[in-house]
């Protein structure tokens, strides 16, 4: 006996229900977006930085972005673009993306991601957790949804770590993942000075932040030179070139640091239990 047309429609629908899960299962994953590099820029913005500091960074990296060699870097890759996230950092949990992963492939995408970085002022916050900021680079490389032949993570700092895990457990965690981490360590003397410096900034960071193939940092030695360190290090880093290791404004890597990594957790707590006695 032929079933109506009424009695038919709650067995057809039951069927095609059942058979979703198979459909999932056996439907393709989407493809993720192929891309030069995958570059995330992370920016201090701790106490220590004054205002007209933040400010220049902002402008800087917006300058940068937008200049035309590094928009010809960008567009001489296999791919012709890259995908690029921006956020700034300062305590163990304190990050803000500004800029989501966002393509850029021409000079209007550059100068669209450029006003996202300029419409609103910078918001400082309290330590200095460079750990931090590279586990939240972690996260932000796992949900890029793009497939960059290289990923790049790009940050700038004024301090030593002082919050969070140790900052090498954090790089070496990075690097594994086959992600290489350049620095662009801020050793201005003007703006605001703290008991938690440390002089010799550019050393703390080739032999503890920086790491992976090819890592380099160029250091910022006054707030003047700022956009020009960006511009040149951008270049690099889309280009893929080697850093000119005869230019000392360039240092590499080290391949085995004698250095005190744990020199701002250590400043930390002296300074602390020095307030803790009082």
């Amino acid at each position: 006996m032929r079933m109506s047309a009424d009695r038919q429609w709650p067995w057809l629908l039951f069927g095609a229900l059942a058979a979703l899960p198979i459909m999932l299962e056996y439907s393709p994953a989407r493809a993720q977006e192929e891309v030069d590099v995958e570059l995330a820029l992370a920016v201090d913005v701790s106490l220590s930085m004054s205002p007209g500091e933040l400010d220049i960074q902002r402008q800087g990296y917006a300058s940068a972005l937008t200049h035309e060699s590094v928009v010809d870097a960008i567009q001489s890759g296999v791919h012709g673009r890259i995908a690029l996230t921006y956020y700034e950092w300062a305590g163990d949990f304190s990050q803000r993306v500004l800029v989501p992963w966002t393509i850029i492939a021409t000079a209007e995408d550059a100068a669209r991601v450029a006003e996202m970085l300029t419409a609103s002022p910078s918001q400082s916050a309290r330590r200095t957790s460079i750990s931090g900021a590279i586990d939240f680079a972690a996260d932000l490389f796992a949900e890029s949804g793009y497939r960059g032949l290289r990923r790049v993570l790009d940050i700038s700092g004024d301090g030593p770590n002082n919050q969070g895990r140790p900052v090498t457990e954090a790089r070496d965690a990075l690097v594994a993942a086959g992600i290489t981490i350049n620095g662009l360590p801020l050793v201005t003397n003007d703006g605001f000075t703290t008991s938690y410096d440390v002089s010799d900034l550019d050393i703390y960071y080739t032999n503890c932040v920086i790491g992976g193939p090819g890592a380099f940092m160029i250091p910022v030695n006054d707030w003047d030179q700022f956009a020009e360190a960006v511009r040149r290090k951008l270049v690099i880093e889309l280009a893929d070139r080697r850093p000119d290791q005869d230019r000392p404004a360039v240092m590499l890597a080290q391949a085995a640091p004698a250095y005190d990594c744990l020199v701002g957790e250590k400043m930390w707590r002296n300074r602390s239990w020095m307030w803790q006695e009082r």
